[in-house]
């Protein structure tokens, strides 16, 4: 036997690889899974060495009373060169706690590996307006377009489609039209719409605009501003796009005929339900979805497609400053997650909004994060799962949708199995 297995070829003892998984259709938004990215992690040392970003409220420094975020990431699968060591925190085992910022490319790649192997088809990209050229905070647009750089490249190495996702949030509302469109157009005309990886729907490149809140404080938004974006984005010529709105939950209740004649301009409507949910009998939250199945038909009406959110959970005690455990909507191991994809499967609906990849903000990371984070503060944990549950349940959930598996109420694989 040893001297027959000498003879063979080397290529002959190796065992298979697994086919790579296939690149994902750009050509169209519909039966889209895709996640949002926010991308807007920054740390001392990096390519804008302006400090903790989104880290912490103070960018100098990084300190248990400082924090904004509520999930520290599992940080063991990020190149060793960008890994930030953070002062002061330490893993339970003693090692210094680090983070990574989302100026470096690496970084971005290994995020889009992790959509790659989950099945997920791609991310948004967040481009809030407030930073960009002509807005309060333009300073941070030389940084954004690098990191949009890098979700180009990531998207294009991993096979996975990307698209932007404006954000109106904190943008005073009489710039927000000129700046927003401005900016759609310098995007168009560089090219960046052209990118084979970049979402289209119906040969049109697909925008998403974050902020239709009705009387929200720190979203500005009123019908007018609403129906001149839409003016603009339908409007034939070479910055003509398939437009998707992202606003209220509650959208159906609002009592303003305008409000809800414009939202039926949309090319579709995204509907954002972080934070929504009910207690049953037990006082466990769930997320609310019984007003899916209305807002699907209602909407359908006008012709315009229903994208839903899903979120594995919620909290934002750091970056709100209140006492550990008080904004937190408990992820129940999964459970509430699951039930999302589960009535989604059913009504069977196909494009998905996850919400969202990276946001450790507030507590709705679907991405690696520690079960055992640092010890000097207070944060939220997997509650004993290990550190890719929500990727692994993001990708059943996938096949779920996708007729792959069956429906099932109760989670189909194992924290122990891969």
């Amino acid at each position: 036997m040893l001297s027959l297995i000498a003879l063979l070829p080397l290529a002959a003892l190796a065992a298979p690889r697994p086919a790579a998984p296939p690149r994902v259709d750009a050509s169209t938004v519909q039966g889209k899974v895709m996640a949002g990215y926010q991308g807007w992690f920054r740390c001392p040392g990096d390519a804008w060495n302006i400090g903790w970003v989104h880290w912490s409220r103070d960018a100098k420094r990084i300190a248990p009373e400082t924090l904004t975020f509520e999930m520290w990431p599992d940080m063991r699968e990020y190149a060793p060169k960008r890994r930030y060591p953070a002062p002061g925190f330490t893993m339970p085992d003693g090692k210094q706690a680090e983070l990574f910022s989302s100026e470096d490319y690496a970084t971005v790649r290994t995020h889009f590996e992790w959509m790659r192997d989950h099945e997920i088809d791609g991310a948004w990209l967040q481009r809030f307006v407030v930073g960009l050229p002509g807005a309060p905070l333009e300073n941070q647009h030389a940084s954004f377009t690098r990191v949009g750089e890098n979700v180009r490249k990531a998207a294009a190495a991993t096979g996975r489609v990307w698209a932007i996702a404006y954000d109106v949030a904190a943008m005073p509302i009489d710039r927000t039209f000129d700046v927003l469109t401005a900016d759609w157009k310098r995007t168009v005309d560089s090219g960046v719409t052209s990118d084979p990886r970049y979402v289209h729907e119906k040969g049109l490149p697909v925008a998403l605009i974050w902020g239709f809140y009705r009387n929200n404080r720190s979203n500005f938004m009123n019908p007018e501003l609403a129906n001149r974006l839409i003016d603009f984005f339908k409007a034939d010529g070479p910055y003509r796009a398939y437009l998707i709105g992202g606003g209220d939950w509650d959208w159906r209740r609002h009592d303003d005929p305008a409000w809800q004649a414009y939202v039926r301009r949309f090319d579709a409507y995204c509907i954002w339900n972080i934070g929504n949910y009910t207690l049953d009998d037990q006082k466990r939250k769930h997320a609310s979805t019984q007003m899916w199945e209305g807002d699907r038909e209602e909407l359908g009406k006008s012709g315009v497609d229903w994208i839903p959110t899903v979120y594995p959970g919620f909290g934002w005690d750091n970056l709100t400053r209140q006492k550990p455990g008080a904004t937190t909507i408990e992820r129940r191991k999964g459970e509430f997650y699951w039930e999302q994809f589960v009535t989604l499967a059913r009504m069977k609906q196909r494009s998905v909004y996850l919400a969202m990849f990276d946001e450790v903000d507030e507590g709705t990371a679907l991405f690696k994060v520690s079960d055992t984070p640092p010890v000097e503060a207070h944060f939220d944990t997997l509650e004993g799962m290990p550190s890719d549950w929500y990727l692994r349940l993001t990708r059943e959930g996938i096949r779920m949708l996708r007729g792959r598996r069956r429906v099932t109420e109760r989670i189909p694989v194992r924290p122990e199995a891969r």
